[in-house]
């Protein structure tokens, strides 16, 4: 595996993460986009950890120029760039998992889990059906999730409406609580999951005068309105 990070403090984190599961080692690092080309040229790795937003080469210039000399490592995107046209173009260059910051040791682990997945189902010389409804499961396809056990559909869609009409920077998990009618608690864990599915994001806001606070909006993905026909 190779870390490419410009963030010591997330590289590190990155590391960690990757190091708690033994099917891992970290080769290399680096901090920019031009040494991880120049590193990646002239040897081989599996899986890329790959941010978007770093010096002299992003995240995407540097998966365009691998492919263009024909490098197919895999790459798991770990990245604040959520905007549209950017996570479009990355999926397009085939990486297998999308994570955007701030993320979870399980997310992380489930990243990786995708990884040894895909990559077990090519050892092979084919692929049969249920292998791949394994790697394409229907709800990865539609966009929609199905919950676990114990949360409700119902309730995820309140949180859901809360987040679309939230301003900009988002809204604490206390604001969502008295907006829904939930307990604090209960917001947490369900805004976990939808962050966890991309369907929300979350901020940390260090200018409240004490103790920082973490707010919670919408991204692309939570079910916008479909568009009205013109009249």
């Amino acid at each position: 595996m190779v870390i490419v990070e410009d963030d010591p403090m997330v590289a590190l984190l990155d590391r960690t993460f990757a190091e708690k599961d033994t099917r891992f080692q970290v080769i290399q690092s680096f901090q920019n986009g031009q040494s991880a080309l120049d590193w990646l040229l002239e040897h081989q790795a599996d899986l890329l950890i790959l941010d978007v937003y770093m010096p002299q080469l992003t995240g995407l210039e540097l998966l365009h120029a691998l492919r263009a000399e024909g490098v197919q490592l895999d790459a798991i995107m770990v990245t604040a760039a959520n905007d549209v046209q950017t996570v479009d173009a990355l999926l397009k260059l085939g990486v297998v998992d999308y994570l955007v910051k701030p993320f979870t040791v399980e997310r992380f682990q489930q990243a990786l889990d995708a990884f040894c997945r895909h990559r077990a189902a090519m050892a092979g010389s084919a692929v049969d059906q249920d292998t791949l409804d394994r790697l394409f499961p229907a709800s990865s396809l539609t966009g929609e999730h199905t919950p676990p056990k114990g949360m409700q559909e119902a309730t995820l869609e309140r949180i859901r409406s809360c987040l679309r009409t939230a301003p900009e920077q988002g809204l604490p998990s206390e604001t969502l609580s008295r907006q829904t009618g939930l307990s604090v608690v209960t917001v947490r864990r369900y805004v976990s999951y939808l962050v966890e599915h991309g369907e929300a994001a979350s901020t940390v806001n260090y200018d409240t005068g004490g103790r920082p606070c973490r707010l919670y909006h919408a991204t692309q993905f939570i079910h916008p309105p479909a568009p009205q026909a013109n009249e």
